[in-house]
């Protein structure tokens, strides 16, 4: 990898494992609807005019409902659930939490029809289940609902892909993305509205929702184009096993959070379990499409 493409990896490393502490911080000082809509808002104001294009119209013609659907299950659903579950959780466990999404994603893509899974990917889901069950147990009971928030969430970060693979394989990124900034900015505006904070925040809160917005959606999704074209689809997303560790950090160092081995074993294990679960036996020919990118911050 070359020192630019190394430079852009670090970035993302970073950009996307800080959200869930600055969701914790933001969260205490606005409501949920507000906090979602700020990112999206502000997202869709800086990516749709980078995408908009006659090409951008014909792609939400021809595509509607699986952008709708993507949408629906990367961004409104799941940062609603994300912001609602940091109001209970610590922002460490739920990056932790959220670590399982490509676990998910290869049970979902084995149940809908996708490659049949052999030993190791058995073994790593196997493996990702115990980490959560080590990370979630101790709490079952007293955050039961927040703990089960995540996971869906999580969910919904495994089947958008799905839906990305199988509808979405020839829309680019950037208009992708920008378009379901958008359609997501239009569904919370009312709520975010009517929730609007009387008062004005806490300059804390306001420099979280600041940082979620530019730097966690807007910049991000800039950066990871950059990436994308710099080292391919594939070897892109590769930073997202390392997210999970810059959220524990973060939680502990700046939100004092405790660490404790639950968290460090919980951490091994479904990272381990990542790494198996999403084993392919070769590399895909010269020409073949790569995987779906993300189009959102976990």
């Amino acid at each position: 990898m070359s020192s630019r493409g190394w430079i852009l990896f670090l970035a993302m490393s970073i950009i996307w494992g800080i959200p869930y502490l600055l969701i914790k911080i933001a969260v205490d000082g606005v409501s949920v609807p507000v906090l979602v809509f700020t990112r999206v808002a502000v997202g869709a104001a800086v990516l749709l005019p980078l995408a908009m294009s006659r090409r951008t119209v014909t792609i939400v013609r021809d595509h509607w409902k699986a952008l709708l659907g993507f949408a629906f299950f990367e961004i409104i659903a799941a940062w609603w659930l994300l912001s609602d579950a940091e109001r209970h959780l610590s922002s460490s466990m739920t990056g932790l939490l959220i670590a399982a999404a490509p676990i998910i994603a290869a049970a979902l893509d084995r149940l809908t029809g996708g490659e049949r899974l052999g030993a190791k990917r058995i073994l790593g889901l196997a493996v990702g289940i115990a980490g959560v069950a080590v990370l979630a147990g101790p709490h079952i009971g007293g955050s039961t609902w927040p703990i089960i928030e995540v996971l869906l969430v999580a969910t919904c970060y495994a089947i958008a892909p799905l839906i990305a693979a199988r509808h979405l394989a020839d829309v680019p990124a950037l208009p992708m993305t920008a378009v379901c900034l958008g359609f997501a900015a239009l569904v919370y505006a009312v709520p975010a509205a009517v929730t609007w904070p009387s008062e004005m925040p806490s300059t804390q809160v306001l420099l979280a929702l600041a940082g979620l917005a530019v730097i966690c959606t807007a910049l991000a999704f800039m950066v990871f184009f950059a990436l994308i074209r710099e080292v391919g689809a594939a070897r892109a997303l590769v930073f997202t096993y390392i997210n999970p560790a810059v959220a524990l950090a973060a939680g502990v160092i700046v939100l004092n959070e405790q660490l404790t081995p639950w968290n460090v074993a919980a951490l091994v294990l479904i990272l381990v379990g990542c790494v198996l679960a999403t084993h392919r036996r070769a590399a895909a020919p010269a020409g073949a499409a790569t995987e779906p990118t993300r189009a959102a911050p976990r």
